[in-house]
C-alpha cells in the first residue's frame, strides 16, 4: 500500500487540529477531575487556589458525613425505584406510539401526532396541574414521579422517525404475508430491529429521571419518598450555615465549616458517579443512535 504523503500544509492543519480537540478535552475533562480531588482535599488549600491538580491533605470527611445521613440511603433507594419504573414506564408508552404513527395505513395518526406537538408549545401551567395531580390523588406518592409524564414528545417524535426511515414497508408485508400481526411484528420485528434507538432513549429517559428534582420539590411532602437530589439539596442547605460561619463558636462547628467545601464536592460526586459508572455499557449504542432522526443525505 502506497502511503500518501503530507505537504507542510496538512501536517500544519493536523497539528492544531489535534492540539484544538486535546484543549477541548481538557476543558471538560479538568473540572470533573477537579471536583473528585477538591472533595478529598483541605477546603482552606482549595478556596486559597493551592489544589490545581494533585489532592492535597486528603481526608474523606465530607464523604463520611454525607454517607453516614440515614436519608442519604433513603434517597437511593427511592431514585433508583423511580429511575428504573420510571424509564420502564416511559419506554412502555413512547416505542408503541411512535411505532402507530409511524405506520401510514394509520388515518388518524397526522391529527395525533398535532395533538402531541401541541403540548410541547402549550401547557395549563404550574398551578393547574398542581391541582390536577391533586385530583388524582398523586401528591405525595411515588407514582407521581412515573404515571404523569411517561411520555417525552420530543423523544415520541425521534422514535417516529427511527421507524419510518428505519423499516421498510416491505419487511412488514413479507411478515404478514406469514401472517404476522402488528403486535407480534413490533415485537418480534422492529424492537429487536430498534436496539440502537430504544439503549439512546432510555438513557435520556434515566438521566432525566436520576437529575429529577423539580417534581419532588412540589408534589412531595414526606421525606418517605423524596428522591436523592432532593436529599443532597437539604445536606447542602444545612451545610451553608456552617460554610457562612454560624456554629464557629465550638470545635465542632469550626470543624464543619472547614470541612463544608468537602461536603459540597463529595455531594456532587455521590449524584453524579451511578450515571457515570453506567454509561460505558450503554455507549456503543449510544454511538450508533445518536443521529437518529436526523436527516439523511
Amino acid at each position: 500500500m502506497i502511503r500518501q504523503r503530507l505537504n507542510g500544509g496538512e501536517i500544519a492543519f493536523r497539528i492544531v487540529l489535534s492540539a484544538l480537540c486535546a484543549l477541548i478535552f481538557l476543558a471538560i475533562a479538568y473540572p470533573l477531575y477537579f471536583i473528585v480531588i477538591a472533595s478529598i482535599s483541605d477546603s482552606t488549600l482549595v478556596s486559597t487556589g493551592k489544589v490545581l491538580l494533585l489532592p492535597k491533605e486528603i481526608s474523606f470527611f465530607g464523604y463520611k458525613e454525607i454517607f453516614q445521613d440515614e436519608r442519604v440511603w433513603t434517597g437511593y433507594r427511592n431514585t433508583v425505584f423511580y429511575t428504573t419504573a420510571g424509564t420502564l414506564v416511559n419506554l412502555l408508552f413512547t416505542l408503541p406510539a411512535a411505532y402507530v404513527l409511524s405506520r401510514r395505513e394509520f388515518r388518524a395518526r397526522r391529527f395525533i401526532m398535532f395533538a402531541f406537538v401541541l403540548t410541547m408549545f402549550f401547557n395549563g401551567g404550574l398551578i393547574p396541574t398542581y391541582l390536577l395531580m391533586k385530583d388524582l390523588h398523586l401528591t405525595n406518592t411515588p407514582w407521581v414521579f412515573i404515571l404523569p409524564f411517561c411520555v417525552n414528545v420530543f423523544y415520541l417524535i425521534i422514535a417516529r422517525t427511527f421507524f419510518e426511515s428505519t423499516l421498510p414497508s416491505e419487511l412488514y408485508e413479507a411478515a404478514a404475508i406469514d401472517g404476522c400481526s402488528h403486535f407480534v411484528f413490533f415485537v418480534k420485528v422492529a424492537l429487536p430491529l430498534s436496539k440502537a434507538l430504544i439503549s439512546v432513549i432510555g438513557l435520556y429517559y434515566l438521566v432525566g429521571h436520576w437529575n429529577d428534582f423539580f417534581t419532588a420539590l412540589i408534589y412531595i411532602r414526606d421525606n418517605e419518598w423524596k428522591p436523592l437530589q432532593i436529599i443532597l439539596r437539604d445536606i447542602l442547605l444545612s451545610n451553608q450555615v456552617f460554610s457562612g460561619g454560624a456554629g464557629t463558636g465550638g470545635d465542632s462547628g469550626g470543624y464543619a465549616q472547614r470541612y463544608a467545601d468537602q461536603i459540597k464536592y463529595g455531594v456532587i460526586i455521590v449524584s453524579t458517579l451511578p450515571i457515570l459508572v453506567l454509561y460505558p455499557f450503554l455507549q456503543k449504542y449510544f454511538e450508533k443512535g445518536v443521529m437518529i432522526g436526523s436527516i439523511k443525505g
